[in-house]
């Protein structure tokens, strides 16, 4: 198994966490990790994006320019990363703030309104959670209850409340995968 994985959007939507989160994750399903951030001029409101690796195999380099999956949390995530998904790939989308659609025939497309979700759960900042619930349903490279586990490792410094309410935000994203 080997998922190189990218995860792009605006400063402050946890995207560069998200990935830490999900590297932490595969540490605990016993899998060999990298995660290699990346930020644009500013942190916050700026593009940040990731790459994450989670393998059976040994990490030969912690860039993945061909993504298997990419998770785009805006519109100037998808132009950039969209075109860069490995035929047979998987590209998970946030429709809230993604309004363009992929034409390409040779990926599968997800799409989560992860905002609107994360709304609904009282909490904005959660949409990166639910992103990281849908990944791993569709790709099964890391475990939800791994994800799970993680969040207060990650996180040190989350009160219970927001552990827990993160932990059902991966949920969410898991159960809106059909």
């Amino acid at each position: 198994m080997y998922l190189g994985a990218r995860l792009s959007g605006f400063g402050g939507q946890g995207v560069v966490s998200a990935g830490v989160l999900l590297a932490y994750a595969g540490m605990l399903d016993n899998k060999n990790v990298s995660f290699f951030p990346a930020y644009g001029a500013e942190m916050r409101g700026g593009t940040a994006n990731c790459s994450v690796v989670v393998s059976d195999e040994q990490v030969a380099s912690p860039v993945v320019t061909a993504p298997d999956v990419a998770i785009v949390f805006n519109e100037p995530s998808f132009a950039k990363f969209e075109p860069l998904v490995k035929k047979g790939g998987v590209l998970i989308i946030n429709t809230s703030l993604v309004n363009s659609k992929s034409t390409r025939k040779d990926i599968k497309i997800i799409e989560v309104p992860l905002n609107q979700m994360a709304d609904k759960l009282g909490n904005s900042k959660v949409l990166n959670m639910i992103a990281l619930g849908a990944l791993s349903k569709v790709t099964n490279a890391v475990s939800k209850e791994s994800l799970s586990e993680a969040i207060p490792k990650v996180y040190k410094k989350l009160k219970p409340e927001l552990i827990e309410l993160n932990r059902k935000a991966v949920l969410e994203g898991y159960n809106y995968i059909n």
